[in-house]
């Protein structure tokens, strides 16, 4: 169950880079911060719902797979990423975000002891 969800979580970072790769420079800088909260809440929720640090990993994976591709130029000569602060700001905030949420030390799932309530 836990690879299903990994799984998905690596889908949403993908739309979530994809989105914020479109919004990040059309509402600056309300845009990029927007998609900023929005990929480092997903990191952290992810790694909150999973109680793991692959739960961030997964997401973050799907957001720079999504991020990385939306650099590349295309045949057209056209590309999604302007050369201005605000594009380098994104990638790397978007990084340091899930490498953030990736390293936090999450706490242990309490277990119930054996005589004890």
């Amino acid at each position: 169950m836990r690879v299903v969800a990994y799984g998905v979580l690596f889908a949403l970072g993908a739309v979530t880079g994809l989105a914020g790769a479109l919004v990040h420079a059309a509402w600056f800088p309300g845009g990029l911060l927007l998609a900023l909260a929005a990929a480092g809440g997903l990191f952290g929720g992810g790694a909150k719902l999973t109680r793991t640090k692959v739960g961030a990993v997964a997401p973050g994976a799907g957001w720079a797979v999504a991020v990385v591709a939306a650099t590349a130029a295309r045949p057209e000569g056209d590309f999604l990423f302007g050369t201005g602060a605000g594009s380098y700001v994104f990638l790397f905030g978007g990084m340091l975000l899930a490498v953030m949420c990736a390293t936090i030390a999450l706490p242990a799932v309490p277990v119930a002891r054996a005589g004890t309530r």
